[in-house]
């Protein structure tokens, strides 16, 4: 929460307005005389925060750090000093910004299981492709090649066959990403199925990736069955469904976005395709709790762009 004075020249009627998941209440003008303002949620820590643009649209003069003795849990609680007859103001916005987004940071959703628990994201890998692949380990490197189309480019499986061969029954085209380890873990990625290769054309995502005998995967494939289109396991045997989803995987020629959330905590992994509201595949298991996260197929052919890996 953010509480505190800004000036202004030119009198403007109060205001309420949303930037993001901020509210901010109160007048809005160039520097010259004082005014108030309330400004609910988000940090003023970093430069991408809607608040710290609010500091700047809105000519903060000073912040001072004190208590909040609300019983909401928000990212930050920063105050300055407040006049009286605008503290009425504040605990209204204060109470609107709780009616309307509170609910949304902290129910449990009924589809995927998650619990209800205030839980923050933070991007700690992104990748376009656009520098090369010095960020990834490619388990079969000749399987894999950067593409480039009107100046952008994206990364392909380009070979159904792979030299890779795996312990245990598993996916022959991993691309894992380096030095990053994660407990619960946020992947998303758009892809493009370059070839149809019937009821089994898939696309593969890697996390809680322990080492080529213990890991996560889930299989995007066309057509489900206890091979195709499930979430699965591999723990020193060949890999397993832990689920027995029938939801076909709608692929064809286009790019599609997929975003697979992993919750420690609960045991959850939730997987969306192009729905980013609907879990497209849902399971619990609490078998792995860290590792690796990576992108590939189990046997087919396609590319991928604009990976962004956030830690929950």
């Amino acid at each position: 929460m953010f509480v505190g004075e800004m000036e202004f020249s030119s009198s403007v009627d109060p205001g309420l307005e949303f930037v993001g998941d901020s509210l901010f209440f109160g007048h809005r003008g160039e520097r010259s005389r004082s005014g108030s303002f309330c400004h609910v949620g988000n940090s003023v820590g970093r430069h991408q925060m809607p608040a710290f643009w609010h500091m700047i649209l809105y000519n903060v003069a000073s912040v001072s750090p004190s208590d909040c003795p609300l019983p909401f849990r928000f990212p930050t609680m920063l105050f300055t000093s407040i006049k009286p007859q605008f503290a009425a103001s504040c605990v209204a916005a204060i109470a609107l910004f709780a009616v309307l987004t509170i609910p949304d940071r902290v129910r449990g959703d009924e589809t995927s299981g998650s619990e209800a628990v205030v839980t923050d994201s933070k991007i700690v890998f992104q990748e376009d492709f656009e520098s090369g692949l010095g960020a990834w380990e490619l388990l079969d490197p000749k399987t894999w090649e950067l593409k480039e189309l009107d100046g952008n480019h994206t990364l392909a499986i380009t070979a159904r066959k792979s030299e890779y061969v795996p312990p245990v029954r598993s996916p022959f085209h991993v691309a894992l990403i380096k030095d990053l380890e994660l407990e619960s873990v946020e992947i998303s990625f758009r892809v493009r199925s370059t070839l149809d290769t019937g009821n089994h054309r898939d696309c593969c995502v890697f996390f809680n990736y322990m080492d080529d005998q213990h890991f996560y995967y889930v299989h995007l494939g066309a057509k489900p069955d206890p091979h195709s289109g499930q979430i699965m396991i591999v723990n020193e045997a060949p890999r397993l469904a832990l689920t027995a989803n029938e939801n076909r995987t709608p692929w064809d020629d286009k790019w599609h976005q997929v975003r697979v959330v992993r919750t420690v905590s609960t045991g959850a992994i939730d997987i969306y395709f192009d729905d980013m509201e609907t879990p497209h595949l849902h399971v619990i298991d609490k078998t792995f709790t860290k590792g690796r996260v990576g992108i590939g197929s189990f046997d087919d052919m396609n590319e991928f762009d604009d990976v962004v890996v956030r830690a929950r």
